[in-house]
């Protein structure tokens, strides 16, 4: 079932966990998704996979890739594909941001996660520049360190 985050009233649907330890994150946006009827259904019962999503820009608009959303059980013949294409929506000054970003500095466009606000899907969509091994043992390095300095400040 999908969690409630407490500091705005969102319901969780999806994490990427993978993001932020593939991509140094540098910003991020909220995106509206175009859904089906049986896409929101299956949402609201907590059945999507954002492991391997992206985004692209194209022609202008923003397109979400290889987010998986699974049929809708009492969906009959009116379900949707699981991984279909599905826009995303965004204010035309941000696309051209974005267009920037990805074209000229070589970034890519993450989905973080998925959740409902006001019962709307919104989409937490992030610009990220590639980690490299060396990076992210650095980060494992610099969280397990805090981890050890927390467990010893709490022993004393």
């Amino acid at each position: 079932m999908a969690q409630t985050d407490k500091q705005d009233d969102r319901q969780i649907v999806a994490r990427n966990k993978r993001a932020r330890h593939d991509y140094h994150i540098l910003d991020s946006w909220e995106a509206g998704l175009v859904l089906t009827g049986t896409e929101v259904k299956s949402l609201r019962d907590g059945k999507a996979t954002m492991a391997d999503a992206y985004a692209v820009v194209k022609d202008g608009e923003v397109f979400l890739l290889n987010l998986h959303i699974s049929p809708y059980e009492q969906g009959n013949q009116f379900n949707h594909e699981p991984t279909r294409t599905r826009k995303l929506l965004l204010h035309r000054k941000e696309i051209r941001r974005l267009i920037g970003a990805v074209e000229r500095q070589g970034l890519t466009l993450i989905p973080l996660e998925l959740y409902f606000r006001g019962g709307v899907a919104k989409v937490s969509l992030a610009l990220g520049k590639g980690k490299k091994l060396h990076d992210k043992r650095a980060d494992d390095r610099k969280r397990t360190d805090e981890r050890e300095m927390a467990r010893v400040a709490r022993v004393r």
